[in-house]
């Protein structure tokens, strides 16, 4: 990901920061070194690239030899650490327009997920995407993201919306029992998404703390902050948001466009002066999700390339071979 494309408010630097200073653990000198002066005087952790970021976390880790370090700084994530998509959600006058405003704004929060609202009959799934692959810091970071979102959720609702399961792609953790006990229900692992679910017929559940101008207001803040974080982004970055929002049915290079207010011809050249391509894009997007779908081992060969757009089981495994020197059964094996 490319600082560009990165977004991560300084507050959840903050809160990082905080969380290891409360468990003893004095923090890393290159870290003091990005201080500044906040807006009321007081020392900001400012400017933290991506590089930066993932280097927090893996010695966060580390030097507190907790593995579960990402659960404690979602636990202690509350509504107002998340500004103007805290305020539109606090004020929605329903479950459904808090989990839409959270789908529809989660960028002005943070670049690391795109989120995606989900009905599967009865249950409805706020779904976490990652639009660039974290690495090894995709287990604390994942825990974090979604138990601070679950818990905006629990807070909105006053606790009369019970979550059902939260899932996770990954294995059970050591601290998995850890999990259980902050999010309050059922926790699945090695899944093939990330998120949580709720029950359908509580998403018309009226919201007690819901304002109707307060939320008017909030919408015309988060349109502002989310075009002026589009504006900033690389047009592949955005282009990747598409595709990752359209599993199974990616976009076309014309309707992408389309979708971007662009000609084709204009979006080819734009990605071009970026270094990639369309092409480059979806090839990437396909070989990271066959990885992962392969990996969690819960869908077919033959489902996985349904799942990427190929017609034929063949042309997928010469595609997986040429990404990773072996056939996907081999892989998998």
């Amino acid at each position: 990901m490319s600082d560009t494309d990165f977004v991560l408010p300084s507050q959840y630097v903050q809160h990082i920061a905080g969380q290891m200073t409360r468990m003893g653990v004095r923090l890393p000198d290159w870290l003091l070194q990005l201080q500044r002066p906040g807006p009321n005087g007081e020392l900001e952790i400012q400017q933290l690239s991506f590089d930066g970021f993932q280097r927090l976390v893996r010695e966060a880790i580390a030097l507190t030899g907790e593995p579960a370090f990402g659960l404690l700084v979602g636990e202690r994530l509350l509504v107002q650490s998340h500004g103007l998509l805290g305020y539109a959600a606090v004020n929605s006058l329903d479950l459904r327009q808090a989990l839409q405003f959270t789908e529809r704004y989660f960028l002005v929060r943070t670049s690391l997920f795109s989120v995606k609202l989900e009905v599967h009959g009865a249950r409805v799934r706020l779904v976490f995407l990652e639009p660039h692959p974290l690495g090894d810091i995709h287990v604390p970071v994942s825990e974090a993201v979604v138990l601070t979102i679950k818990n905006l959720i629990d807070h909105v609702t006053l606790g009369e919306c019970q979550v059902s399961c939260v899932s996770f792609t990954f294995p059970a953790p050591a601290h998995a029992h850890l999990a259980r006990e902050l999010f309050g229900c059922e926790v699945r692992y090695d899944g093939d998404w990330t998120g949580f679910e709720l029950p359908a017929g509580q998403m018309d559940l009226p919201l007690r703390t819901g304002n109707p101008q307060a939320l008017r207001e909030a919408e015309h803040l988060c349109q502002q902050e989310l075009a002026k974080l589009t504006r900033q982004q690389t047009l592949s970055a955005r282009v990747r948001r598409l595709m990752l929002e359209k599993q199974g049915s990616f976009p076309s290079l014309e309707v992408s466009a389309r979708l971007l207010n662009l000609t084709p011809r204009t979006l080819h050249r734009r990605l071009q002066d970026e270094g990639t391509s369309y092409r480059d894009i979806l090839e990437d997007i396909r070989h990271r999700l066959a990885v992962e779908h392969i990996k969690a081992g819960k869908l077919t060969l033959q489902e996985v390339a349904f799942m990427l757009g190929y017609d034929d089981l063949s042309n997928f495994r010469r595609a997986f071979k040429r990404w990773e020197g072996v056939a996907p059964s081999a892989w998998r094996a």
